[in-house]
């Protein structure tokens, strides 16, 4: 179900990005961990912006999508653009789910799920905190 084979635009070795990342952010982006539910910065974050990948710095979602799905994660309906997530299938922990990597790096921002009747799309993007930094828009 990949949405892009593309290659990664940003590329770097594990070192490098060891490097770059505290230890949270590497586990989550590069290992595709999860940070716990009702922890990170942005679960309840309502400031308009723009949130990027912590990784690379790619625009990823905007806050007029962003909504309190009660999940313990930011929730987005959309990304800010079609191609700057990959959706790709994940069969780890013994489910079926559709991971969201960023399109520019390959890091692991979350899942994409279809549960979301309240929303224009019908899809919740469950994104870890840790793999995305807001951008405040200017007032």
């Amino acid at each position: 179900m990949t949405t892009s084979a593309s290659q990664p635009q940003v590329t770097k070795t594990d070192e490098e990005w060891r490097a770059q990342l505290s230890p949270e952010e590497y586990a989550v982006l590069r290992q595709a961990g999860t940070e716990r539910p009702w922890t990170g910065e942005y679960v309840d974050t309502k400031t308009v912006g723009v949130y990027e990948c912590r990784a690379c710095g790619a625009e990823l979602f905007r806050s007029e999508t962003k909504f309190d799905s009660h999940c313990g994660w930011p929730s987005f309906y959309e990304a800010s653009a079609e191609d700057n997530v990959i959706l790709r299938e994940d069969t780890s922990h013994g489910m079926i789910r559709t991971e969201v990597l960023c399109a520019t790096c390959h890091s692991h921002l979350g899942h994409l799920f279809d549960d979301a009747p309240q929303t224009p799309t019908g899809d919740r993007y469950c994104i870890n905190s840790v793999s995305i930094r807001l951008q405040p828009a200017e007032s």
